[in-house]
Formats: structure tokens, C-alpha cells, sequence
């Protein structure tokens, strides 16, 4: 590569090892690919910096130490449009004299070998591991090395038989190299590197945080179904693998097999979750023992969803010491709380979090089990809920850059992000299609950063362009719509959602052109916004507050997406807490109402309403799922699938924002200027919630005391505030600690 470059990688190659080719998509699965090079320094490193893009994972070893905490890096991308690389500060691992460099190479995403529901296997981009690596040095004496891959890099394989994104990790502890990054190893049987074609895609450095071991779960009980045969609770669903604690003779295979459900003999049931591999194991890791007295053991190139763990071929009996649950998802900041005195509530939000935790391992993802793949409409519906507990502004970010990546000229997206050509015409649509429009508005309303609306604003209008091809009189009839309605006779028509997000679309494109000084863009795009809601109340408004059949998610999506004509929208008010009420505050909706009935009845006076809602008991309801014993939130309400999904989590940020009242205001983004306006609902005593953003730390809490409710309210340096009262009357606040009363 040229000195011009935009990467650093100035004289580095993308090398392989030889004799992998790929022939006519069939090519077996070779054994993990491991790199070394020795490199002997005349003098101590001043400085080193590393920058390694190794695909599909990575591991970087400098004289037998692993650098870094980082897992599963690089974050997958369109790997033909876009390739991310890692940095790392790596001085103190170097030394005067000999040193060696080891890398480790995964398939992950890169190399989907085994043949999918959405033909990850068939991607464009696939091949087998493949390595780019330079490091830059400053020697004592004001030397500049340059060390990168090139042909003078050995490469053989190790202990990772094999290893599959979604079928998991098989580790033949015998094939050990020990001492295989340090120097002066023996290597003369390891063979020469070879040049490789690289993916294609732009090289840039990975802005997210990277993925990490977060925590370790001790399991809550282990249960010995039938001799040989073990069952481990981690007593938590989770995303992420367990570690092996294990003695026994050399060639002992111990098989780990991952699900979330337990079939009635008591064995892990993977049924629900492995019908899209189509072939070979699911979630299932295998361990050879060398035959040391303690062996502790986890995967690396792969993850799982799951909660219980079977485990068979112990050589002793199971014990609780055996197996520990490790939770890996992106490393971004928790930061926000949020605690009432309904401890069902308190669950929806922990359950939230961990669904939320256990779907970003990289990228926004739908479950961590049965896909893993980024789907938008998953993302879209989360994405306030992530904001509002995580400092994941960087990670969205970043993610939008792939989904950039897969917008096809015309403009149109697939359902999932990356795609390899996949969900094009089908498992998109507006609702879905929306994370590309609403995320770059929710980090700049959340976080102040404008950025991505910059980016991608050009993306946005060629969006617009193809629904505008799709549209037939301003109505657009495509997509999923009201996505795992509970009762799919009443579902809301899917031209009704499709359009109302035209609709909000169009005028989130104003509002992006305002922002940007497009004033010509934005006048046009008001005045086609306004062509959509006419057109809209045209075909689906009845009168008497009357929207198509009257369903839950038809009323509540017209008023939060502002179509509803003002002399109207107290009828449709009316109709819709008429609707909610007839049908016993149950949640008969899908992932569309689940976001917007609850925020519309809030926002129109009936928060009661909403507060019913969403601590109903029964099913159709969140809180019917905590009282079956979930920990994570659900793909469908009737628990028929996936038992951790994130697309039903705005409810979480629906807490925040209406209980506990914490809303970021769009003139003074960020939280520069904070709207505190709680919903003191009748049946809740009190609410606690913090939140830290990017100015510092927010709490709003309130507690009744008598007749009167007592609130606290804390802004943090250099902003402000208004506390809205429940009768619309308002309080200027400035920064620092108020405690005030409402009636």
C-alpha cells in the first residue's frame, strides 16, 4: 500500500495459509491457522503500536503474552465493502534482542462455513482466515521498524480443530504448541506463509468498544440426568460460553451443549434454536483433555445463547466447581438505573438490560442463539431503551456504517445488517428500514453527536427515493409490519404501519436538512410529508376516532407519528384507551405497539392506563413473562420462540422517560437541557432512576408523603432543566440538587 494510504498499513500484506482454497463453495474446515515471525531489536522500544485486522477472529500474542482483553475481534462487517482493524499499544511487550509475534485466526463471520437459513455460507466475501498486521516501533536510539505480514511469516495449527460461528469450538487439548509465540521456538516444520487476495473492503479502524469477558456466572445447580450426563443452570440466560475446570486421562472428550430450555427427560433442548443450521452441530463446544491435573478451558472463536449447559463425558462426578458461565458482550458503559416499588417492573428492566447485554455482542443482533444477525427492525425498537442504559452512541455508529454498506442503489435495505445478499425482498420494510433513519436522530438527540446524520443523510434520501418507487398514491403497502402480534387476525394492516413511517420518515428528512442548512430540502420534504398524511387519513381514517379496525397499534402509531389532524386527536385518544380498556389492559399488539400505545397514553393524559399495561400479569404482557420465571425478555408473547429477543425492550425506556420522567429535549440535545416530567401513576408509591449522560450524572426520584408527592431532581454542571408538573405547569431548574412538591 501506498504512503497515501488512509490505513497504516504501509508495507503490510494479507497473507493465508497455502494450499486453502476455495473450490466451488465446497472446502473443508481446517483447523484454526496460527502465525508467527521472530523479529531481534538491537536496543529497547521507546514506542510500538500494532494494528491487526485478522479475519474472521483474532488473537495477537507478543512473546507468549495475549494482548489485550478484546474477544471475537474484528467486529464483523460487509467485509467486500468495509474491514475493521484493531489498535493496540504493545511497547511493553517488546524487548531488546529476540522476540516473536503470534496470531490466531477464527472463522467467525468471515468464513460461515456451514450452510444457514440466510446463506452466510454462500457470501461473496467468503473465505478462509486470512491476516494484516503492521507494527510501527520507535527504537531507543530513534530507529523506525516497520514489522508487517509478508511471506516472512510461518503458519501452522494448533489445538482449535475447528471452530464455527453457530455451531461452536471443538479444542484438542493434545494438539498444544507450547512456547509457539516466544522466541526461539522451533518452527522448521510450520510452513511458509502465502499472499492472499484480502476481502476488498475499505480498511478502517474499529470505533466501538470491543467485545470482553464482562462477567463471570457461577451456576446455580448442576443435575446428573443419567450417568455421564450433567445439566447446568447458570440461572441466568445469557450470550456468551462457559469455562471448563476439568482433570482426567489424555483423549477424555468432555461435549458442552448450550439452549435455554430444558426438555421434559431434563436434557438441554435445542430445538427451537438450531432449525436454521442446516447442517452439522448447534451451540455445542467439544474439550480433549491432555491429561494435566487441572485443565481450565473456554472457546474463543465462537458464542452462545443460552442458560443451561449440557455437559457429558466428565470423567468425575458433575460438581458445581466444573463448569462457570462467562457473559461477553460489547464493552460499553452501563449507564443508567432505574428502581421502583413494583418489583415486577424492577425484573422487566433487569430482563431488558440482560436482553439488551446478550444482543450487541458486536452488532445489534435479534437473539443470540438461533441468529445472531443484525436486524434492523430489532435495532430500530431497542435502540432508546440501549441509549437510555448504555453508552452504545459509538457502537450504533459504527453499525450504521455496515448497514450504509448494504443499501443498494436504489436505495433499498435488507432486513439484516450485514447481509450477504439476503433479506432483500423479504424481512424488510419501513418499520424495520427505520434504523437508518431514526438511530443517527436518536444519538444526536441522546448523546449531541450529529455525526451520523451527516453521514448518512445522502443514504436517507436515497431511501426515500425507493419507497417513493414503492408508493402507490403516497400509501406504501410493504414490509412486516406489526411483527409477533399476539392475535395475527386483528393485526393493524401492514400499509397502515408502512405508511405512517413514510410519513415520519419524510419529515425526519426535514428535520435532518434543517440541521444540515438545507432549507430548500427541507421545504420539500415538509410539503411531500404533508401529501403522505393526507393520503394517509384518506385511506385508513374512518372518523369517531376510528383508524382502520380500531386496533391498539393503528390508533397509537397515527397519534405518536403525528397523522392524526388536530380536531381529531381527542376522539382518537378516546377510541384508543376505549380499546386498551375493553381488552382488560392486555398487550395485544406487536413490536410496533409495544413502542408507541404505552408512550401515546402517557403523553395524552391516561399514564394510568399505560402503567396498567405494562405490569399486566397476564398474557399478553411482559409481566407475564417474569412470572413464568424469565430473565430475559421474549420473542413472542405467547413464549413459542426465542426466549431472549430485545424487540419488545422499549418498555424499559418507556420507565425512564414517563415514570421516572427523564427526556432529552431536541432544541438542546444531549441532555444539555433536560424535560423532567414524571407520571405519578396511582398504583406505584415511588420511582428512582439514574442516568449519566454525557454532561454528567441526571436523578429524578419521587416518593408520595401524605397528600403531596415529594421529588428530587439532580442536573449535573453546566446544564439545565424544566420539571413539568402533572398540570402542564413548569419549573425552571438549574443545575445541582431541587427538591420540590407535586400535588
Amino acid at each position: 500500500m501506498s504512503e497515501n494510504s488512509e490505513t497504516p498499513f504501509l508495507q503490510a500484506q494479507w497473507i493465508g495459509r497455502p494450499g486453502y482454497r476455495l473450490n466451488n463453495w465446497q472446502f473443508p474446515v481446517w483447523p484454526a491457522p496460527m502465525f508467527r515471525r521472530e523479529v531481534a531489536l538491537p536496543v529497547d522500544v521507546e514506542c510500538a503500536q500494532a494494528f491487526v485486522s485478522g479475519l474472521g477472529y483474532t488473537e495477537l500474542y507478543i512473546n507468549g503474552a495475549r494482548i489485550g482483553d478484546h474477544v471475537l475481534d474484528p467486529v464483523v462487517t460487509k467485509y467486500d465493502q468495509r474491514v475493521r482493524f484493531v489498535r493496540y499499544d504493545v511497547t511493553e511487550h517488546f524487548q531488546r534482542g529476540n522476540n516473536a509475534i503470534g496470531v490466531i485466526l477464527g472463522n467467525g463471520w468471515y468464513n460461515c462455513h456451514t450452510p444457514d437459513q440466510w446463506h452466510f455460507d454462500k457470501a461473496g466475501w467468503r473465505d478462509y482466515p486470512k491476516l494484516l498486521l503492521e507494527i510501527r516501533m520507535t527504537l531507543a536510539n530513534g530507529e523506525q521498524r516497520l514489522i508487517g505480514s509478508d511471506l516472512t511469516w510461518k503458519v501452522s495449527e494448533g489445538a482449535v480443530r475447528f471452530d464455527g460461528l453457530r455451531n461452536g469450538e471443538t479444542y484438542d487439548a493434545r494438539c498444544e504448541r507450547p512456547g509457539w509465540s516466544e522466541p526461539d521456538y522451533d518452527d522448521v516444520d510450520w510452513e511458509g506463509a502465502v499472499v492472499v487476495p484480502g476481502p476488498g473492503g475499505l480498511l478502517q479502524e474499529q470505533t466501538t468498544p470491543p467485545c470482553k469477558v464482562i462477567e463471570t456466572l457461577n451456576p446455580v445447580s448442576v443435575q446428573e440426568i443419567r450417568p455421564g450426563v450433567a445439566v447446568y443452570d447458570m440461572g441466568q440466560n445469557m450470550a456468551g460460553w462457559a469455562q471448563l475446570c476439568v482433570s482426567g486421562e489424555p483423549g477424555t472428550e468432555v461435549v458442552m451443549r448450550y439452549g435455554e430450555r430444558l426438555s421434559d427427560n431434563g436434557e438441554v433442548d435445542q430445538s427451537q434454536i438450531c432449525h436454521f443450521v442446516k447442517e452439522g452441530e448447534c451451540q455445542t463446544d467439544r474439550y480433549i483433555l491432555k491429561g494435566q491435573e487441572e485443565e481450565i478451558w473456554e472457546p474463543r472463536f465462537t458464542y452462545h445463547g443460552f442458560r443451561y449447559v449440557q455437559v457429558e463425558g466428565l470423567p468425575d462426578t458433575p460438581t458445581l466447581e466444573n463448569l462457570r458461565g462467562r457473559v461477553v458482550h460489547t464493552a460499553f458503559e452501563d449507564i443508567g438505573s432505574f428502581a421502583c416499588d413494583n418489583e415486577d417492573l424492577n425484573r422487566v428492566q433487569e430482563c431488558t438490560k440482560w436482553s439488551f447485554r446478550g444482543n450487541f455482542v458486536g452488532i445489534p443482533t435479534d437473539c443470540p442463539h438461533r441468529e445472531k444477525n443484525g436486524w434492523t427492525g430489532d435495532a430500530h425498537f431497542a435502540a432508546e431503551a440501549g441509549l437510555m442504559n448504555f453508552a452504545v452512541g459509538s457502537s450504533y455508529a459504527q453499525w450504521l456504517e455496515t448497514m450504509a454498506d448494504t443499501q443498494r442503489p436504489s436505495g433499498q435495505f435488507p432486513g439484516i445488517v450485514p447481509s450477504c445478499g439476503w433479506g432483500y425482498n423479504w424481512g424488510n420494510g419501513p418499520a424495520w428500514d427505520s434504523a437508518y433513519v431514526f438511530i443517527p436522530w436518536y444519538i444526536y438527540l441522546y448523546t449531541g453527536d450529529m455525526m451520523p446524520i451527516r453521514q448518512h443523510y445522502e443514504g436517507v434520501k436515497r431511501y426515500l427515493d425507493f419507497c417513493d418507487s414503492m408508493a402507490s398514491n403516497a400509501i406504501l403497502s410493504f414490509g412486516l409490519g406489526d411483527w409477533m402480534s399476539f392475535d395475527p387476525e386483528q393485526k393493524t394492516p401492514v400499509a397502515l404501519t408502512s405508511t405512517a413511517y413514510y410519513y415520519a420518515h419524510t419529515k425526519m428528512a426535514a428535520k435532518f436538512a434543517e440541521l444540515l442548512g438545507k432549507r430548500t430540502e427541507q421545504n420539500n420534504y415538509d410539503a411531500f410529508a404533508e401529501e403522505i398524511k393526507n393520503a394517509f387519513n384518506r385511506t385508513f381514517y374512518k372518523g369517531d376516532g376510528l383508524y382502520a379496525d380500531g386496533q391498539q397499534t393503528a390508533l397509537a402509531i397515527a397519534l405518536y407519528q403525528g397523522l392524526v389532524e388536530d380536531t381529531e386527536k381527542g376522539a382518537v385518544v378516546e377510541k384508543l384507551v376505549e380499546t386498551v380498556r375493553a381488552e382488560d389492559f392486555k398487550a395485544n399488539f406487536g413490536v410496533i405497539g409495544a413502542k408507541y400505545v404505552p408512550r401515546v397514553l402517557a403523553e395524552n393524559g391516561h399514564a394510568d392506563a399505560a402503567y396498567r399495561l405494562v405490569a399486566q400479569p397476564e398474557c399478553p404482557g411482559w409481566v407475564r413473562w417474569i412470572r413464568d420465571g424469565a430473565t430475559t425478555l421474549r420473542e413472542s408473547w405467547g413464549d413459542v420462540n426465542s426466549r431472549n429477543h430485545i424487540m419488545f425492550g422499549d418498555v424499559s425506556a418507556w420507565m425512564y422517560q414517563y415514570l421516572a420522567g427523564i427526556q432529552p429535549n431536541a432544541e438542546m440535545p444531549g441532555f444539555k437541557h433536560t424535560i423532567i416530567r414524571p407520571h405519578f401513576v396511582s398504583e406505584l408509591d415511588w420511582v428512582k432512576s439514574n442516568y449519566a449522560s454525557p454532561f454528567g450524572r441526571i436523578y429524578s426520584g419521587w416518593s408520595r408523603n401524605g397528600s403531596h408527592i415529594d421529588v428530587e431532581i439532580e442536573l449535573p454542571e453546566g446544564t439545565s432543566g424544566t420539571f413539568v408538573r402533572p398540570d402542564g405547569e413548569s419549573v425552571e431548574l438549574s443545575a445541582g440538587y431541587t427538591k420540590l412538591q407535586a400535588a
